[in-house]
């Protein structure tokens, strides 16, 4: 089975879209908030992936998606370092957007921490 993640915003302007995990390591019984997040709920979404202890703390997914939480919570320095930690992890595997396409981890989080940076941008002008 596929772990699956949410990335919201982050990579797609408004639009959330789920990412399925594919990998022999993966443990699909970490929960990436994918429920919290599809429905807008980031404090639940944060209070979840801000516990998540040992490789879950480490998961691209889970740093992908706290990003993505921090993000839609209004806190971009925190989001910046979440996206960083997904782009710098030593795990590193293949995400499946929603439209289909595949990503690499880190593809994908140099994807989200772009598009904040640019909207981090244009909301200072």
């Amino acid at each position: 089975m596929s772990l699956t993640a949410l990335m919201t915003a982050a990579l797609l302007g408004q639009s959330a879209f789920s990412l399925a995990v594919e990998t022999p390591s993966a443990d699909p019984a970490v929960d990436v908030a994918y429920t919290e997040l599809a429905t807008g709920q980031s404090a639940a979404a944060l209070r979840k992936l801000e516990s998540a202890s040992g490789a879950a703390a480490q998961d691209p997914a889970t740093l992908i998606n706290l990003g993505a939480a921090y993000s839609a919570a209004g806190q971009a320095d925190k989001a910046a370092a979440s996206y960083r930690a997904a782009i710098d992890s030593p795990d590193r595997y293949m995400l499946e957007l929603a439209d289909g396409s595949w990503v690499d981890s880190r593809a994908a989080a140099r994807m989200a921490l772009s598009n904040l940076q640019s909207r981090t941008a244009l909301a200072s002008r």
